[in-house]
């Protein structure tokens, strides 16, 4: 029943985007194209530094949990505490990670859904003329622009609400790019965090042991 559901849906959600790619103006369509060749190469480029990123914390953030494990009392349960709070950290990266990477696995596929998403503006030429600011500079700072650019446009709440049925577009425009620039710093941050909390689970282990 729930995967006859989720097809259902996933029915209506092309059956949408399709009716909605008609309304896309050649130039609308021109730069939407231009956006999604940038975007998917930023994406590609960076897969594997997003990934080292997103494994580079794991041996510590394990090592603070498993320590306060072994420390006990109070003090082990702030460490084990800790560590699960950097492995949610480390998890919505992983998650988002995950979900741009798939956004961009077609770039005809983008290129339409970012036509769709100018076209709903309410003010076309506007947002159009943000989407091709990107252009220029690849793999982090595509992310870093895009949430620049977006800054400075006129976003009504029944856009933000429209393009949240676009699977793929939806993630490089607010609030979801606003979204993954944050993540993306706090997993930045992690990486020297995890390895100063583990540091100190083993201290206090090993204060606890003497």
């Amino acid at each position: 029943m729930k995967f006859r559901q989720r097809r259902s849906l996933g029915s209506q959600a092309n059956a949408t985007v399709g009716n909605l790619a008609s309304r896309v103006d050649a130039q609308t369509g021109e730069a939407a194209r231009r956006a999604a060749g940038v975007i998917t190469v930023a994406v590609r480029v960076l897969q594997v530094p997003t990934s080292l990123l997103a494994w580079a914390p794991v041996p510590f953030i394990l090592a603070t949990m498993a320590l306060g494990l072994l420390t006990g009392g109070g003090v082990g349960v702030v460490f084990v505490v800790a560590g699960l709070a950097m492995a949610v950290v480390n998890g919505a990266f992983w998650a988002r990670r995950h979900r741009i990477i798939r956004a961009v696995d077609d770039a005809d596929k983008l290129a339409t859904e970012l036509g769709i998403m100018i076209s709903l503006s309410d003010r076309v030429d506007e947002t159009r003329g943000a989407l091709s600011q990107i252009a220029g500079g690849g793999g982090w700072r595509v992310f870093s622009r895009l949430k620049g650019v977006w800054g400075g446009v006129a976003m009504t709440g029944r856009w933000i609400d429209g393009i949240g049925d676009l699977p793929r577009a939806k993630y490089f425009a607010p609030p979801k790019i606003g979204t993954t620039v944050t993540v993306a710093l706090a997993a930045l941050w992690l990486v020297p965090i995890s390895i100063v909390v583990a540091l100190f689970a083993l201290i206090g282990t090993l204060a606890g042991a003497l």
